[in-house]
């Protein structure tokens, strides 16, 4: 099975038909969305609930691990231990992860969190904490996929039952992996498209940093060639995911209808609106 979804349901203009409903707009055309606010600050229990209400009862969301849990901050700095932070995380969680409306946690790591004993430990840390729940892992460090660690780092995400985010994104120095389409987890992969983005990559800083490195519109061509790697790991996940995250341009959206035409997919238990747009001009 092959899903296709965006990173938030906010940018997507081509998608809206009422400003205040946004998230029904957006669940109407994708079955998943990948929830990026989660990583900026735990959402409120009531913002849960409002998600869940507003959305089809067979919609998912992929909601991104706190910065604190992926090592982008201090978890010193917001809680008394990191079990404790785990504990509030999925306790915020446990509506959606009780309706099922979860396809899986993703924990982005920082460009500093390399291949180390330590970081090892620290992955075992979040299964244990995290239990038998559905977790997706993404790098940025290149160490991960090496020539000498790539296997170990693929052996040790399928022992642990971490779904392997496979990434699309410019190869810059210091901050980007190569794609590595291997599957690590029979139930699913994840494929982040990040866009091909190099300066806004290569120059990831100031205030205005994330709408660089996501400006970029992927070309019919571009789109094509991720058409094989998807029905490659299609053989060993029963799902493969696909998660357009070049969003400041607007382009994620149209990008997505587009690669969806390619692969004559259709989602079941959308929104009861679906658009009859015209998504597919060259």
């Amino acid at each position: 099975m092959i899903t296709i979804g965006l990173t938030g349901w906010s940018d997507h203009e081509l998608l809206v038909t009422h400003k205040s409903r946004k998230l029904e707009d957006y669940a109407t055309h994708f079955p998943f969305v990948e929830l990026d606010t989660s990583f900026y600050a735990i959402p409120p229990a009531k913002n849960i609930l409002s998600w869940i209400e507003k959305t089809p009862d067979a919609f998912q969301f992929i909601p991104k691990a706190f910065q604190a849990m992926t090592k982008h901050k201090e978890w010193l700095d917001f809680f008394p231990s990191e079990e404790a932070m785990f504990q509030q995380y999925l306790a915020t969680f446990e509506p959606m992860i009780s309706a099922h409306r979860i396809k899986a946690f993703l924990f982005q790591f920082p460009p500093f969190f390399h291949y180390s004993e330590e970081n090892l430990s620290y992955l075992r840390n979040i299964r244990q904490w995290m239990g038998d729940l559905p977790v997706a892992v993404e790098f940025r460090h290149f160490s991960w996929f090496n020539e000498e660690n790539q296997p170990l780092t693929l052996t040790f995400l399928e022992q642990q039952q971490f779904i392997h985010a496979v990434i699309d994104q410019p190869q810059t120095p210091g901050n980007s992996i190569p794609m590595i389409a291997t599957a690590t987890n029979k139930e699913l992969t994840l494929l982040r498209l990040h866009g091909r983005n190099y300066e806004g990559w290569l120059h990831a800083n100031g205030p205005d940093w994330r709408e660089k490195r996501t400006f970029y519109d992927y070309s019919q061509a571009e789109l094509a060639s991720f058409v094989p790697i998807i029905h490659a790991l299609e053989k060993d996940s029963k799902e493969v995911a696909v998660i357009f995250n070049n969003n400041s341009g607007g382009h994620a959206a149209a990008n997505a209808k587009y690669l969806q035409k390619m692969l004559d997919l259709t989602f079941d238990q959308l929104g009861p609106q679906q658009l009859d747009l015209n998504l597919f001009d060259d």
